[in-house]
């Protein structure tokens, strides 16, 4: 079929292929004009004030009169949503077969809480932006000595390029040159189970508000927490509003008896910046001699926790790519395992079904309330849901943030909630989780990871390089075509969805396979390959 209606109530039709003038659809409907593919057409007439309903929800309203076959734009549909109450739910939930996963585990790291590691990281951090030049100065001298640094062909071509600059060639000649010869790093790696250091940045700690401060210390002790992580060096300088004491508060607040490594650094206690950073180094180097004496054990699938994230979404995403990782994300939930969904304004239009799967009703209201506080805080400032969508969006068919969020939704499966989180808490029950992120890529998935996700999993329909420090990032396609297009970003395809050569059920099993093998470390994501590690806290303003 060209087309696709996802839901017997809607009144738009999905081209699923280009749609020239005149081409004949179900029910007797006539395209009007050419349709691309992604977009949609009127299923029948819609005047203006009628609801757009897709997904079986409405995600717009006509703002003109729009023939049956008429191609939906910004021009002739705005963003508008339907009314939500908090409601005690009745939700009954169909569980997927998961006889094939009862037995399976994966490789990782065991720690003493309980949690268990896909990865063996240690963390140097800066409690505020003055330390971030010293964790610069670390990162050069630990990466490329212990054989963590990314391998690249380019030095060597600057190298070229350099060399024939000194020799007065032509500027003809210096653009030929090609990248030289990758070296392989990894072969010379010192920690055989140290997965990496990672070395954050961020521009926050003073300067803004107690609660940025105290945002950023539960953030960072959500990272120090994560069964990924061995352990941290922590660098301060010592007037900051985010002091190590409130690190440590909120490390309690999510581990009690917490015993890993945590060594901190006050650069304002030591004679010179050199004199910390000395210290610094020589302690890391002994803590990393220590956490590389553990190795991958077997663990059982239920003490994993997905983070299910989308970025760079197209008018697919929402057809293939986010229900497979919704139908992964049941799986491990019907594991006992746990799986996170975040981004709330891409949760807009879809209250009702959310609040009506909260097993709790004080979840539901929580989860209300946070929606409807993000929603007044973006009003103040003269913003809005609305402006969620990107040019990229709207350009690839997803034209209003309800209409995004319907199809950003489908990633969250089918569960219950267990748990409605705020930023930046931990998630600690089994089960779906809602965590309150903005819709920014790297802003969300740097508070998954914080929340204790293991393993991200990342839709994309246009093509998104984001990446984590701790937690793997296993990027998942909308389009074959663009899984031909960009092999070294993308991981796994769900075009055969759309092309009807696979099953959201194939694909969310495959998924499974892959989860299995990047967190027992057989498999490395094309994010971590590339050294793909972004880190940006959220400061408790509108991001949209």
């Amino acid at each position: 079929m060209p087309t696709l209606r996802i839901h017997p109530e809607d009144n738009v039709l999905v081209a699923l292929d280009v749609l020239e003038k005149g081409a004949q659809l179900p029910h007797g409907v006539v395209t009007q004009s050419r349709i691309p593919a992604k977009h949609k057409t009127a299923a029948c007439m819609l005047a203006p004030g009628d609801p757009v309903v897709m997904y079986g929800v409405q995600v717009g309203q006509a703002t003109g009169h729009i023939p049956a076959g008429g191609l939906l734009t910004t021009r002739n549909v705005t963003h508008d949503v339907a009314p939500f109450v908090v409601r005690r739910g009745e939700y009954q939930w169909n569980p997927p077969d998961v006889t094939p996963w009862r037995d399976r585990y994966f490789l990782g790291y065991h720690r003493s809480d309980g949690q268990v590691g896909a990865a063996n990281h240690w963390l140097v951090l800066p409690l505020v932006f003055c330390e971030n030049r010293n964790v610069h100065v670390l990162k050069r001298a630990f990466e490329q000595e212990l054989g963590y640094g990314v391998s690249t062909p380019y030095r060597r071509q600057v190298a070229e390029l350099v060399d024939l600059y000194q020799a007065g060639a032509s500027l003809e000649a210096l653009r030929s040159v090609e990248p030289g010869v990758t070296i392989d790093r990894a072969a010379r790696r010192v920690f055989a189970n140290v997965d990496g250091i990672q070395f954050l940045t961020h521009t926050l700690g003073c300067g803004g508000t107690r609660q940025d401060a105290r945002a950023l210390c539960g953030l960072f002790a959500g990272y120090l927490h994560h069964p990924n992580v061995a352990g941290g060096t922590v660098l301060s300088l010592g007037c900051e509003n985010a002091q190590i004491g409130m690190l440590k508060e909120e490390i309690r607040r999510r581990n009690p008896r917490f015993d890993k490594p945590l060594l901190s650094f006050v650069q304002q206690r030591h004679a010179s910046a050199d004199a910390m950073l000395r210290a610094a180094t020589q302690d890391t180097f002994a803590a990393l001699v220590e956490a590389n004496a553990l190795e991958r054990r077997p663990a059982p699938l239920s003490k994993l926790t997905l983070g299910l994230e989308c970025g760079g979404s197209d008018g697919f995403s929402g057809l293939s790519a986010n229900p497979a990782i919704g139908h992964a994300a049941d799986i491990m939930v019907a594991l006992g395992g746990r799986a996170i969904l975040a981004e709330f304004p891409e949760l807009c239009g879809v209250e009702q079904s959310l609040v009506d799967r909260c097993e709790r009703l004080a979840d539901a209201q929580r989860f209300a309330n946070l929606m409807q506080h993000y929603a007044a805080a973006a009003a103040s400032v003269g913003a809005g849901f609305d402006m969620n969508p990107s040019a990229g969006n709207i350009r690839d068919g997803l034209l209003t943030d309800a209409m995004k969020s319907a199809g950003a939704a489908k990633k969250g499966g089918t569960a219950p909630i267990s748990a409605v989180l705020d930023y930046p808490e931990y998630a600690s029950r089994s089960g779906l989780h809602l965590l309150c992120t903005p819709g920014g890529d790297v802003e969300s998935t740097t508070a998954l990871a914080g929340a204790g996700a293991q393993v991200i999993l990342f839709s994309t329909g246009m093509g998104t390089p984001t990446g984590n420090a701790v937690t793997p990032v296993v990027k998942i396609s909308s389009s074959t075509a663009l899984y031909q297009r960009l092999p070294d970003l993308i991981d796994l395809d769900a075009g055969g969805i759309i092309d009807g050569v696979d099953t959201i059920e194939e694909v969310g099993s495959r998924i499974m396979e892959f989860v299995i093998s990047v967190a027992s470390g057989a498999c490395v994501s094309k994010a971590s390959q590339l050294g793909q590690q972004d880190f940006i806290p959220w400061k408790r303003g509108i991001s949209l």
